[in-house]
């Protein structure tokens, strides 16, 4: 069974939300009309794609990276450089990789 976030009204024309679980979409719909829900909204729940997979950012920094951008900190912020000035050279580096 799969579970449905709804929205609808009911006779007197209150406003309710809520889950139902159901083998289908069309058989949650059902079971709301049986109670005398008018459904205005319904959506399975569980098919939502996380954020970090919307955002497709990698998971992980390879190592090598990793150390080749705080060696390269570390010698700007030695020489002086602003922090920010350094960020953002180390930042347009990056992008033209």
């Amino acid at each position: 069974m799969a579970k449905f976030s709804w929205k609808g009204r009911n006779r007197g024309g209150q406003v309710l939300e809520g889950v139902e679980l159901a083998d289908s979409r069309d058989a949650a719909v059902a079971a709301l009309r049986r109670r005398q829900i008018q459904v205005s909204s319904i959506r399975e729940q569980g098919r939502q794609i996380p954020i970090m997979k919307r955002l497709k950012l990698p998971t992980r920094v390879p190592q090598k990276r990793l150390a080749l951008f705080t060696r390269q900190f570390s010698v700007m912020l030695d020489a002086g450089l602003p922090l920010v000035q350094c960020l953002e050279i180390l930042g347009e580096q990056e992008e033209n990789r």
